[in-house]
């Protein structure tokens, strides 16, 4: 299994564990996720973060339990699909981000949209910088979709599919869609 750590900064030799800048409710006993960690996201569900940092964005995929109806109403033939606010397009063409490889040891599995996290420091072991990031979705298997607007796409958590929001704070209008 391959895992990654997606950042604008080119030259990082150690992740450090730190602790998230916002923290979340958490579970009962899943408190030390707000705690210091390393992230990272195996190679399936890497697509999550080829975008530029603060880029909003909703993901989705189908779960074994999608209705078929659903399936092929928002995703068609796709595996997964990616949403962004039309005004990110140029973004996403220009700038770079740097994929960066770690080795899986020491990673526990969050059973949770492919994320990982490692309490104690990592040496990547490869750096890879990548360009041209509209590019990189149709080679997984997903649909890269540019909206007006993420907000109409609330009601998408109230679907069978596995809905994922990213820098959500960041999306025109959002607050006043909660």
């Amino acid at each position: 299994m391959r895992l990654f750590h997606f950042s604008d900064d080119p030259d990082i030799a150690v992740f450090e564990p730190c602790p998230v800048l916002t923290p979340s409710v958490r579970p009962v006993g899943r408190e030390w996720l707000n705690g210091p960690l390393v992230w990272a996201i195996d190679g399936d569900h890497d697509f999550m973060y080829l975008f530029p940092r603060d880029c909003p964005r909703i993901l989705i995929w189908a779960k074994p339990e999608t209705a078929e109806t659903e399936r092929e109403h928002w995703l068609g033939g796709w595996r997964a699909a990616a949403f962004i606010e039309r005004h990110w397009l140029e973004r996403l063409e220009a700038e770079t981000i740097h994929r960066y490889e770690m080795r899986s040891e020491g990673f526990e599995d969050l059973d949770d949209a492919g994320m990982w996290v490692s309490r104690r420091r990592v040496i990547p072991t490869e750096r890879i910088s990548m360009s041209r990031l509209d590019r990189e979705f149709a080679p997984r298997g997903v649909e890269l979709r540019a909206v007006d607007s993420l907000p109409p796409l609330k009601g998408l958590w109230h679907t069978s599919l596995h809905v994922s929001g990213i820098r959500l704070r960041n999306a025109r209008d959002w607050e006043w869609a909660r």
